[in-house]
């Protein structure tokens, strides 16, 4: 039997890849007794910051890249992805209630698979550590102890409205550059509309973070607010950019984009307006854009602390400890960043542990496939580490004779599927 430690998107990839194979599972996770502050429900592999898992361009998008790598290598988190879907354009979304719920009742439907809700308190001798990057308490105190350096920076999430409170007499529907189906509700302002917006915005009040410093901020999911912080004009070429969704002929100053959250449309996320303001602060100043003027908010934006090792220390190119090969970490704790990526690394650790089970040496990926360059750069020096997501620039050079990006990234996407057709084959 193999003992995994938290069932989000690392643990139930390497529970359900185990499994499969006949191996006798130990599955342990506090809920529905106990939750982190960014969970609301008691499903496993819950998606707490937003409900996209990017990009679904393989050729031309690291990140969709990376999830063809996961299909291949036959995924949970993609086959319930593509189970629960909803329009997003160019995006890969998913309802994620039930996409939580696909997850949990696969897991609890496996016959090898024992769930056990518990909080543990102490480092296993060997297993699967995947609790995530709210990972506290008793573990927490353990893992510091034992491998010292454990890391932290503040992510946020975005909050979500009811569908039937937005004025769609305010808005228009449309994906950017027409990718997709209008599948965006896209909700524009005036000149003097988005300057009023970001004033207010600037001054509201935040929600008081203990030690919090802008160092500790993941770039990756930066509060709208403080993005804002770094000029007027931020917001306008970011999250609030109108390139792309000309709307007769016109394009707005600024638009803010609403995604479907779920498969019914009865609830919308804020595109990219991750936030740690009061909770009336958000409900007053996002609701001075004109098509949420009379918003309901079904969930407010929240920031929290996520956890990571100082993995080149601590942890071997297939995420087990260096001083110890029989324990394995998986998912964002290990300096992966992203849902799409923390599940990679938990099935990668679950054929990793499978290969060392069976008495086998486990064997990596090259780096000229996401999951091999991932892999490796987690167990890297480099100088200062933190977290990374699925990008170009951390695959093994080549075509650099290739002036043209598209092409080049499309040379290199295809690099990637034959080096995971092949690792595929040597498993």
């Amino acid at each position: 039997m193999i003992k995994i430690i938290g069932a989000g998107l690392g643990g139930s990839e390497a529970a359900y890849y185990l499994a499969k194979r006949g191996v006798e599972v130990e599955l342990v996770d506090m809920k529905p007794e106990k939750r982190t502050p960014a969970h609301s429900s008691n499903g496993f592999a819950e998606l707490v910051c937003s409900n996209s898992l990017k990009s679904s361009d393989i050729y031309g998008n690291a990140c969709g890249l990376l999830k063809e790598e996961l299909r291949i290598l036959g995924s949970l988190t993609m086959e319930a992805a593509e189970k629960t879907k909803v329009p997003a354009g160019g995006a890969l979304a998913v309802d994620r209630d039930k996409f939580s719920d696909y997850i949990t009742e696969k897991l609890r439907a496996e016959k090898n698979i024992r769930i056990v809700c518990r909080e543990e308190e102490e480092l296993p001798k060997s297993g699967i550590v995947a609790t995530g990057p709210l990972t506290a308490g008793a573990l927490y105190e353990a893992i510091e102890k034992r491998f010292g350096g454990s890391l932290h920076f503040y992510d946020a999430t975005a909050p979500v409205v009811s569908a039937d409170s937005i004025d769609y007499s305010k808005t228009f529907s449309m994906s950017r550059y027409g990718k997709g189906e209008g599948d965006y509700i896209n909700c524009p302002l005036t000149k003097e509309e988005y300057y009023h917006f970001i004033d207010e915005l600037l001054g509201a009040e935040k929600v008081e973070l203990h030690a919090f410093e802008k160092r500790e901020i993941f770039e990756g999911c930066m509060p709208v607010e403080v993005m804002a912080s770094r000029g007027k004009d931020t917001l306008r070429f970011g999250m609030l950019k109108s390139v792309g969704l000309e709307f007769e002929g016109v394009r707005p100053y600024a638009v803010l984009q609403l995604r479907r959250e779920n498969e019914a449309g009865t609830s919308y996320g804020l595109v990219g307006f991750q936030t740690n303001l009061k909770f009336g602060e958000q409900k007053r100043v996002f609701s001075l854009i004109p098509a949420l003027k009379n918003a309901e908010f079904e969930r407010y934006g929240v920031m929290h602390r996520n956890t990571y090792l100082q993995s080149p220390e601590v942890l071997q190119a297939d995420f087990s400890v260096k001083q110890n090969p029989d324990l394995f970490f998986a998912g964002q704790i290990t300096g992966v960043e992203g849902y799409v990526e923390s599940a990679m690394s938990g099935l990668l650790a679950g054929i990793h542990a499978y290969r060392r089970l069976c008495g086998k040496e486990t064997i990596v990926p090259e780096d000229t496939c996401v999951c091999g360059a991932l892999s490796r750069y987690v167990a890297t020096h480099s100088g200062h580490f933190e977290p990374m997501n699925a990008n170009y620039g951390i695959l093994r050079a080549g075509f650099e004779t290739v002036r043209d990006k598209k092409e080049k990234k499309r040379l290199l996407s295809e690099r990637a599927l034959q080096e995971i057709i092949r690792f595929q084959e040597e498993l």
